[in-house]
């Protein structure tokens, strides 16, 4: 069973930075393709950033020039550098892989602050 834990969010002004981390149990490379979602209190869960297997990158508009998505093949991490928050930015973040089978980690709340 595939796990991905996520780590590194919390409270920040607006303007501020965070990174989450994604953590999986097995390699990165095993995977088509990775994912960052959000979900805002109320909301639906919505995309924001994707990373394929080789390497290419998608982003929502939303966080397009804000947000970085990146991997650490030797780490079996990927990250999500997040710049000049806003405060719609808030909600809670899930890191997804899918190899046929889509998994989910257990979320990280981020806070951003006015």
């Amino acid at each position: 069973q595939v796990r991905l834990v996520e780590s590194g969010g919390g409270l920040v002004q607006a303007g501020g930075s965070l990174r989450l981390s994604c953590s999986a149990s097995e390699s990165v490379l095993s995977f088509d393709i990775m994912g960052w979602y959000r979900q805002a209190q109320g909301k639906q869960r919505e995309p924001v950033a994707f990373i394929h297997k080789y390497g290419g990158t998608n982003y929502a508009n939303s966080v397009k020039g804000r947000f970085t998505f990146s991997r650490d093949n030797a780490k079996d991490t990927v990250y999500l550098e997040m710049n000049s928050l806003k405060p719609e930015d808030t909600a809670v973040y899930y890191c997804s892989a899918n190899d046929g089978t889509e998994y989910w980690g257990q979320g990280t709340q981020v806070t951003v602050s006015s």
